[in-house]
């Protein structure tokens, strides 16, 4: 009867086991000490930490993302402004140029004014000249037989005014023709000015065309960086989020695997415990608990390196556990040393001293420094249990 409720106790610790520490480990206890601790609570601490890491990262890549954002949008707003001015610049400039075509029409037309004024003005001296030489040839002539076959004194003068009024018409007409000209070259010259001035204008009006443009190519490009830096920003922003979601999914996850840890401690300490001389242990099982001792508490006092091999023994007498030395040791992610191959390279040149072996000695015989504790860890927050050395055992 008592055999068949052991077995049946032994089944119902194996279904536990395999619900507590599934196949892939994921929700395994992890005891471990010495130089590398590694349990569910330091897991759970240091995910914490990253988390609060992340969340700073974040906080900081979301600044970042703020102050690039108003810097882009600022020059997007000196964009705008450069494009106004580029508008009001190129409209400028088109006008220039109307009233340089403008300026350059009066100018043909006015040299065309000026031609035609200076032709006239040269028909009239040649025709003043010719008139002059043909009374002079004719020895005012003309002029005298007016004067003289004159009928009375009335003819005589109207003929004398008539040759004074022909004269002076001429000269008269010279003048206007010089005055004319005179008048059109300064206009022209005027016209001229004018258009130097609206070409300096233009030149002036074209730099500041190139001006804005290249301030806009500048702005463009910066905007453009901007831009890209923003897009890097905001992956950046993503990928801290995605992994403070990780964090917290692990957090989650450790945080069930230590309740369960805890729950399986509180199972074990009220489950059904074997006498130490119901134990049979296996040729190997001494070499295999002194190796251990040395990868978890090589560096620990003597008590400390007991209370490692207790723990082990202790697993073994209890119910919830496997009742073998090599069941315990090497259950799935248990001891951090067999998970890393440490234990298999000090098993290989046996690595354990003299103290670890007594240690290991001492637990076999049933004592135990720690009860019924069956697990240890370096000391943490919140968890109570005995302390010995770098490890709390509970």
């Amino acid at each position: 009867m008592k055999g068949r409720r052991k077995t049946s106790l032994l089944l119902l610790t194996a279904f536990l086991t395999w619900l507590v520490f599934p196949a892939d480990g994921r929700f395994a206890v992890e005891a471990t000490g010495g130089g590398n601790p590694s349990t569910t609570q330091q897991e759970i601490d240091e995910r914490e930490e990253d988390k609060k890491n992340l969340e700073g990262q974040l906080g900081e890549e979301r600044d970042n993302l703020q102050n690039l954002r108003g810097e882009s949008n600022t020059l997007q707003g000196q964009l705008t402004n450069l494009k106004s001015q580029l508008t009001q610049v190129s409209n400028r400039l088109e006008e220039l140029e109307l009233q340089i075509r403008d300026k350059e029409q009066d100018i043909q037309e006015t040299q065309k004014a000026l031609g035609e004024a200076r032709d006239r003005e040269e028909q009239q001296y040649n025709n003043m000249v010719l008139h002059a030489r043909d009374a002079y040839e004719r020895g005012d002539m003309e002029y005298a037989s007016a004067i003289l076959n004159a009928g009375s004194f009335a003819e005589m003068v109207n003929a004398a005014d008539y040759f004074q009024n022909v004269a002076a018409y001429e000269q008269r007409m010279l003048d206007e023709y010089m005055e004319n000209r005179q008048m059109i070259e300064e206009h022209e010259a005027r016209l001229q000015a004018d258009r130097e001035e609206l070409g300096r204008l233009e030149e002036d009006t074209r730099e500041e065309q190139s001006r804005v443009n290249g301030m806009i190519n500048q702005t463009s490009n910066s905007i453009a960086q901007y831009a890209s830096e923003i897009s890097d920003a905001e992956k950046r922003a993503l990928e801290y989020e995605a992994q403070i979601r990780k964090a917290e999914e692990d957090l989650t996850v450790l945080r069930k695997k230590l309740a369960e840890e805890q729950a399986l401690s509180r199972t074990a300490a009220n489950s059904e415990w074997r006498d130490i001389s119901e134990v049979s242990f296996a040729e190997g099982d001494r070499k295999l608990l002194a190796n251990l001792i040395y990868c978890e508490a090589g560096a620990e006092p003597y008590d400390g390196k007991v209370a490692v091999g207790s723990v082990v023994v202790n697993r073994v007498l209890s119910s919830v556990f496997p009742d073998t030395v090599v069941g315990v040791v090497y259950q799935n992610k248990q001891f951090s040393p067999v998970a890393s191959g440490r234990l298999e390279l000090a098993l290989a040149s046996d690595k354990a001293t003299a103290e670890c072996y007594q240690a290991a000695d001492e637990a076999m015989t049933g004592y135990t420094n720690v009860g019924q504790c069956v697990f240890f860890r370096t000391p943490i927050e919140g968890l109570t249990g005995i302390n010995i050395g770098g490890h709390v055992f509970y």
